[in-house]
């Protein structure tokens, strides 16, 4: 093999790698909340008594938040090695860095305050709606559903980007083909 063979192979091996831990990141992530949000909680809230539900739901909740934010930073990892070898423009670049950045901040703080808020309200027997703690209870209720909504919105933009990047004819490059650095 010449010498500009292995070269290039490591770099395909490169892409390819990126390309798998990619995938799977926001795959995992989006396909995790997406089924959690619009087939288990709806589910489990429908027909499991509470608290006994809300108690099942905060278990699942705490627990996805680990999974999503190891697949966030894998995330964030491949995109920002994909920034430093990629010849697109400065602009297409910080879009993609800046909605997985989003993302994660995101997700951190459903899993650093609002989940943890909710888990503890429910401790304290708080039901949506009533009372004092209920009220409490129905805002984070509320604000994790946006950010969760949110969340899923900026991952399937993101999906939107890859898949345009992905697609486009292999000699072409979007305006201002500066790359990074």
């Amino acid at each position: 093999m010449s010498e500009p063979e292995a070269p290039a192979r490591s770099q395909v091996r490169a892409q390819v790698l990126q390309r798998v831990v990619r995938t799977l990141a926001v795959s995992i992530w989006l396909g995790g909340l997406t089924t959690l949000g619009t087939n288990v909680a709806p589910l489990i809230f429908r027909n499991v008594p509470a608290p006994t539900s809300a108690d099942a739901m905060t278990l699942v909740f705490l627990r996805f938040d680990r999974f999503a934010i190891v697949c966030g930073l894998m995330l964030l990892a491949v995109e920002i090695a994909w920034a430093a070898s990629v010849k697109a423009s400065r602009a297409f670049v910080a879009s993609r860095l800046a909605i997985v950045v989003v993302a994660v901040i995101v997700r951190l703080v459903e899993a650093v305050w609002l989940a943890p808020g909710i888990a503890s309200l429910h401790r304290h027997g708080a039901v949506r709606g009533l009372g004092e703690l209920g009220a409490s209870l129905e805002r984070l209720h509320r604000l994790a559903e946006g950010t969760g909504k949110l969340e899923a919105g900026l991952l399937v933009l993101f999906v939107v980007l890859v898949a345009w990047w992905e697609s486009r004819p292999a000699n072409t490059t979007p305006p201002q083909t500066a790359p990074i650095g």
